[in-house]
């Protein structure tokens, strides 16, 4: 055998800059680098306090509805029950994501763990998945209310609305789970920071420098159930609600049927309005602040808006919300 043939047959070691290279390239980073708002240094302070006023609301606000229907048992119906459920959903979707966009504002330490960061968009997604699916659950109550008021005490049994909670937070878990576990296994190099005030999973796979080719597959498939179904189920529920008013064109009709629907349609309107700004402002290219400033809209404005829509444009929890703080002055005398 030839000196050449030897030479191809020892094996070959790669140089120091190789070397150097590989482990960069296939390092993992220990944690990210939050953005947060777009807004000057010395205005920290000040939107520090708007947001923690808006959190604080948003809290007490949901809770007091929370209250207010375990307490007075003429809102113990299936409607008043999935409002309880939406209450404590918004609570804990704020809760994912303004608590540490607050701390990063009072600290000025941007930075949040791997694990903090992956857990945080687990939970993200598993809250907005539930907003949305209530939202369709809860028009689908008012369809069979107003379009099949006779039958709907045999429709809507307690046994078909825990289903359809249980079913809401099933699907929701198995599609965020199944988020998290495609994003644990991505690699992230040098690349660190996250243009946003949370982890938001569109900004982590771009800073991926793995193939994420299969996160934007499941992405795509899993899309339509939490967004397009739910939307879907909105239009049909509202569809058939104004037809079945149309038949019957009375004042009094209409009017019963606005009372009825126009808290959860002020929401919806909110909820899938702000989302739809944050999908056309990532879409068309434009800044990353307006794309955050829809993120606040629907992260921070919606949940707290939700209680003041629900408790002013409702006749049955302004009544109930009275009796309450009655009750609370007539034992404070």
């Amino acid at each position: 055998m030839s000196s050449m043939s030897l030479i191809f047959l020892l094996p070959s070691f790669p140089s120091r800059q190789e070397r150097s290279m590989r482990r960069e390239n296939q390092s993992h980073v220990s944690e990210f680098l939050l953005m947060g708002l777009p807004i000057q240094p010395e205005q920290q302070g000040f939107f520090f306090a708007v947001f923690m006023g808006m959190y604080l609301t948003t809290v007490l606000g949901n809770l007091l509805i929370i209250l207010l229907i375990r307490l007075d048992p003429r809102l113990h119906t299936p409607m008043y029950f999935f409002l309880s459920q939406l209450a404590l959903t918004d609570v804990s979707f704020s809760s994912v994501t303004v608590p540490k966009m607050l701390m990063n504002m009072q600290t000025q330490d941007q930075s949040i763990p791997y694990a903090g960061c992956v857990i945080q968009t687990c939970f993200f997604m598993i809250f907005a998945c539930i907003d949305n699916l209530l939202l369709a659950v809860m028009s689908y109550d008012r369809y069979v209310a107003i379009c099949h008021p006779l039958h709907y005490t045999v429709i809507m049994r307690e046994e078909l609305c825990l289903c359809l909670l249980a079913g809401s937070w099933f699907l929701s878990c198995a599609i965020a789970l199944t988020h998290t576990i495609l994003l644990a296994q991505l690699s992230f190099c040098s690349k660190n920071i996250i243009p946003h005030f949370f982890c938001d999973y569109a900004a982590l796979l771009k800073l991926s420098c793995s193939d994420t080719s299969l996160n934007k597959l499941v992405l795509f498939t899993t899309g339509p159930a939490v967004v397009i179904f739910p939307l879907s189920g909105i239009v049909f529920s509202y569809g058939r609600i104004g037809l079945s008013i149309l038949r019957v064109p009375s004042t009094k009709g209409i009017c019963k049927a606005l009372s009825t629907c126009g808290s959860h349609l002020s929401v919806v309107s909110l909820f899938y309005g702000t989302m739809m700004a944050v999908y056309f402002s990532s879409s068309s290219g434009q800044s990353h602040d307006r794309d955050i400033i829809a993120s606040v809209m629907y992260t921070v404005v919606t949940p707290m808006l939700n209680p003041f829509i629900y408790s002013l444009r409702n006749r049955d929890m302004t009544l109930a919300l009275w009796i309450l703080f009655r009750n609370n002055n007539l034992l404070a005398k």
